[in-house]
Order: C-alpha cells, then structure tokens, then sequence
C-alpha cells in the first residue's frame, strides 16, 4: 500500500522540540535538508525545561556545557542555570535558527506506521485543526526519556480530596503557604522541591523509599564583568566549556571501572550530611547503603538542613494508602495533608512514544521491545524501523555529564545518515540485526563491570528484567567517535522505492 495520496509530504518528520528536536531541525536546515515538519504537543519548545515549572527547577550540569556547543551563552546568571533561564535560552536559539516556520505547536504525534512499498512513514498527527496524516522519508523521535511523568500506584491516592499533582505537571494555582505539604519522592526534583516548601508550609513530610547521595552544589554567580568577557571573548567561553568538559569525563572511570575511585566523591556527600543534619537519627535515615553513583549523584546544599528543620519530618515507612485527607504508612500512622507533590519520576524504561510506531513486522516498537528489551544500535536505529532515527534512545544516558553532548553526537550520526541517503539514492536503511545483536552484547557485557550493576542498589536505570538499559557504560568520548560517520556497511539498504 503506498503513502495517502492526500497526505502531506515532508521528507524528514520530527517529534518533540526540546534539545533533542530542536538540534536536529537546526542541523538539517544548515545541510540544505529544509523539508522537515518537527511536531509539539505543547505550545513551544523546550520540552524537560518546559515542563519542569516547579519551585527550584535548576540544572545539576554546569551551564556553559549544558548548551549547545554551536550556541554558546554568555549570559548566564550562574555556573549551574536555573530552569527559566535555560527555557528562555531554548527560546532564544529557536528564534535565531529561523527554523521555526517548520514548527507546529499544540499538535499530538498519534500514530506512525512503516509503508514498505513506498518506503516513507504514515504519520497521523492531531493539531488545532484536527487529525492529519503526514508522509515522511524519515521520522526521528526527539521525545526524550524523562518527558512522560510516572505516577505512585498508591491505594486511594485518587479519593483525596485536596491538592495532588507530578512535580513536572506543578499546579501552580495552588498556594502551599501555611499548608501542610507532602512531598512523595527524594530523587533529583524532590532535593529541589523541598528546601522551597519547607521554607512556606506549615508542615511538610517528605516520603523516602531509598536514600540518595547527595554531594554539595558548588554554585557561584556570573558577575557582570565576566559575563562581559564573555560576550566580548568567545573563546573564554569555549575555555570554560572544554575545562567542565574533561572535569566531568573524569569522573567516568568511578562509574565504569572501579567505585573505589569514587570515595572522595562519598566522603563529600557524607560530610554534606553532617554539615546540613545535627540528629544523630537522621543522619542515619539519609545514608544510603549502597555505593555512590549506582544511583543518581545528586548536588544540593539546602536539601539535608531543609529535612532538619523544625516544620519538617522525613518518612521512611513505606505509604500504604491515601484518604480523603491524610497519607497512611504501613505502620498505621496516618499524616493529615493539604498538597501532595508527586516527585516519583518518569516512565524511562518503557518509552510511551514506542507504543505509537509500527515497522516493518507490523508490530509497535513498544511490542518488540517487550519481548526483548529496550535496545538500540548506537542507541539511535533499530531492525524492522527503517529510516527510524531515536535521540535520547537506549543506553544513551549519563551519570556524569551533559545529555545535550549526546544529543549532539546522535544528531551527527542522522545527519550523515540522510547525507548517505541522498549521494547514494537510497530509499531507506535499517541496521543488521547482526550489527544490533552485536553492539548491545558488548555493551550489556561492559555493563557487568559498572556500579549501576555492581553498586547495590535498585534504580530506575533498570528494566524489569534488572538490565540497564537506559546509561552508556563508556567516556563520550568514545560514544561520539563511534556515531561520528553513519556506517552503512551495518545496515540494509533499500536502493530505490516501489511505485
């Protein structure tokens, strides 16, 4: 069956316009590949910095390697951005690009399916004017894996009958002065989040089911005469980001070779601890027992004396219900509360955007991965999705560093795959199962020697069947030589589209 006569044709389709959609529209506009549509469901771009409104929101990567490298930013408030300024940064970027013309907002990515005789993507898409089908020569997801909030499975949590809502979906109607407040969670937004209800509720109780290691934040302002160097002196910028750059790369051998490496690093978080926390007692309830960087190293330097103070109690019971107006432990004590803030993550492991896309086999990306695992070669392709690029995709995630390097180094990879497409007259590729079999072997066989699979500890970087699927277990350094050149001795070819 050949594309809707009727449909729209682009030759490339993205979804999501944050970092990730937003690279690669800009990159495949500087290489003259202009027809491209990149589809929102929201109303602008930004996508994590977007979303992420709640009080604190900030970045834990240093802001002169949180940017692109090809847009540098001299105006920076401080070494570690606040959410709103990096917001207005993706704005700003976007505009300058002149991309935007080839961006719909407020319209759903529903549905892709592979057209093997006309060798395209049938894309359904719904904006303001309605569901629409669009053709594409290749579609890339740009959706990214902290986008799709994951809410708690706790019993009653739905009769409640105050305030409740996902730290990345933050209500702000609501005014949590003088109320009681819980927060459900002490992961990355939780550390953030707290040490600002603290200081309006007139309670708070913060819900931990595992402790995480949180390191100091050393934060400091721009002054305005530095940001003047900046402005004046770009390569003061490039200076700046390429120190951050190999500081943070040398964190990876802690992370992948030996964690022994890594006890300077808990030798800080333990004294952050006692630093922020005078009760012996609480002390204790804050120390992780598993090994520093099995899970996410956290950096704050409010989060620990925001769980001392006097308005504040930190639970470590596990939840077992919700009433109407109080949250219950499973050791029957019940909290009455006002606002209940969800800080419990997203759903990474299983990629609701996967449910969307239909390959070759008939069969979605959500089913195939199911049956064998979230996997990607070069955590960008996959056998049976031809012309299917993913940014952010499996096994591309860092513990130590910037994503947007990633994204970067994936954005080079489609670029030379579209520039193969068209010197070579190609129609489509999709990489060898062989290629993908053996690229995720080696990987899954490094993995074996990183803490995320040594450290002791349960984290979100695993799927249920206790792989991780989700980091990069080497320097990207050596992830960004290996999607340097699109390699299309790795992939089948389809030469020429059937009419």
């Amino acid at each position: 069956m050949s594309a809707p006569t009727h449909a729209r044709q682009v030759d490339h389709l993205i979804v999501g316009a944050g970092f990730a959609g937003l690279c690669a529209a800009i990159k495949l506009d500087e290489d003259g590949e202009r027809d491209f549509l990149v589809v929102e469901k929201a109303g602008e771009v930004g996508g994590t910095w977007r979303d992420n409104t709640y009080p604190g929101a900030a970045c834990d990567v240093p802001s002169q390697l949180y940017s692109f490298s090809f847009a540098p930013n001299p105006e920076w408030s401080m070494s570690y951005s606040p959410g709103p300024e990096i917001q207005q940064y993706l704005r700003d970027v976007a505009t300058r690009s002149g991309t935007l013309d080839r961006f719909e907002f407020d319209t759903s990515f529903d549905d892709a399916t592979w057209d093997d005789a006309a060798a395209r993507w049938t894309v359904t898409v719904t904006g303001p004017a309605g569901p629409r089908t669009i053709s594409a020569r290749t579609l890339t997801l740009g959706a990214g894996g902290l986008s799709e909030p994951r809410l708690p499975e706790i019993e009653g949590i739905e009769t409640f009958q105050g305030e409740v809502f996902h730290s990345a979906r933050w209500d702000h109607s609501v005014d949590p002065a003088g109320k009681r407040v819980a927060v459900i969670g002490t992961g990355a937004s939780a550390i953030q989040i707290v040490p600002e209800m603290q200081q309006v509720a007139a309670h708070l109780d913060v819900y931990q089911r595992t402790a995480p290691w949180v390191i100091p934040r050393n934060d400091r302002r721009y002054g305005a005469l530095e940001r003047r160097a900046l402005r004046r002196f770009p390569a003061l910028g490039r200076l700046y980001r390429t120190g951050i750059y190999w500081a943070h790369e040398g964190y990876v051998p802690a992370f992948t070779l030996e964690p022994k490496i890594a006890l300077p690093a808990q030798k800080a978080a333990e004294a952050n601890i006692r630093k922020g926390i005078e009760d012996p007692a609480l002390r204790a309830k804050v120390t992780p027992r598993f090994a520093i960087g099995c899970k996410r190293i956290l950096r704050s330097n409010t989060y620990y004396p925001a769980l001392a103070a006097d308005n504040t109690e930190l639970v470590t019971d596990p939840i077992a219900k919700v009433t109407g107006d109080a949250i219950v432990t499973a050791d029957g004590v019940e909290r009455a509360v006002d606002v209940i803030v969800v800080a419990t993550g997203f759903w990474t492991t299983e990629l609701p955007v996967t449910e969307h896309v239909t390959g070759t086999a008939g069969r979605t990306l959500a089913d195939v991965w199911r049956d064998d695992g979230m996997a990607a070669y070069k955590g960008t392709t996959v056998p049976g999705f031809p012309n299917l690029f993913m940014l952010v995709g499996p096994n591309t995630g860092q513990g130590h560093t910037s994503m947007v390097f990633i994204i970067e180094a994936q954005v080079a990879y489609l670029r030379d795959a579209v520039r193969t497409l068209r010197e070579r007259g190609w129609a489509a590729v999709e990489p060898r199962r062989r290629a993908f079999q053996r690229w995720n072997a080696n990987l899954q066989r490094r993995m074996q020697r990183t803490v995320w699979t040594r450290g002791g500890c349960d984290s979100w970087y695993l799927d249920e069947h206790g792989r991780n699927t989700t980091l990069w277990p080497k320097s990207t350094v050596t992830f960004r030589r290996e999607l340097a050149r699109f390699d299309p001795d790795a992939y089948d070819v389809r030469r020429e589209a059937t009419s």
